[in-house]
């Protein structure tokens, strides 16, 4: 625990050190739904329900892509080799991991209240669809963050982040749509339990593998 608290620490102070990194991500989140309201205020009454759903997921989407893509891209390869040396690969895929959903949390409430300001709010359930956005960002952060890890072996892992990542987080983004959905036309919460519980799965399942999968990357 104490080498978790430790690389949290350091992850948190890297992004203190570079915060322009995660200006640009809030900047991309306020120019992108700016331009969404600037494309469909003159059909705000065309603008329905689904459609809404369906703009801000693409955004987190995109949003997580981006944030976590520099998760291990950020550090030097001479910063690697001395954290080989004095810490575990399960610290440092755990701590990226915990620390990435916080980071994604903090970036999809921020979007959310934006985009619910701007765009209106026509979430039914707004409990259930902030439970939503806090399974996501667990989930995107999870995944993405073991596909950051892989693409960080290869040149061009920018582009292999991209054909990676999707194939990844499809199955999730559709589960999370399905809830988000029930959120929004304020089903009751009961019929919802199934996707949460599929969710919480999901995201048990991406940790432990990658707390499986990551020594062996870690040593390459």
């Amino acid at each position: 625990m104490q080498e978790l608290r430790t690389l949290i620490g350091k992850e948190i102070t890297l992004e203190w050190r570079q915060r322009y990194a995660l200006n640009g991500m809030l900047l991309y989140i306020v120019s992108t739904v700016f331009v969404c309201y600037l494309s469909f205020k003159l059909k705000a009454n065309q603008l329905t329900p689904i459609t809404w759903n369906t703009l801000f997921w693409i955004i987190i989407l995109f949003t997580a892509v981006n944030a976590i893509s520099k998760s291990f891209t950020q550090e030097r390869a001479g910063r690697l080799l001395y954290y080989y040396t004095i810490a575990s690969p399960q610290g440092i895929i755990l701590s990226k991991i915990i620390y990435n959903s916080g980071l994604m949390l903090v970036l999809s409430l921020t979007g959310f209240g934006f985009y619910a300001f701007v765009m209106g709010n026509p979430v039914g359930d707004l409990w259930m669809y902030l439970v939503t956005i806090f399974l996501s960002s667990i989930g995107f952060a999870s995944s993405l963050t073991m596909v950051a890890g892989i693409a960080s072996k290869a040149e061009n892992n920018g582009a292999l982040m991209a054909i990676l990542s999707f194939p990844v987080i499809i199955p999730m983004l559709l589960m999370v749509m399905k809830l988000a959905k029930n959120a929004l036309d304020g089903l009751d919460r009961g019929s919802s339990s199934e996707e949460v519980m599929i969710l919480l799965a999901l995201d048990a399942i991406v940790v432990s593998l990658s707390l499986i999968l990551f020594p062996y990357l870690w040593r390459s």
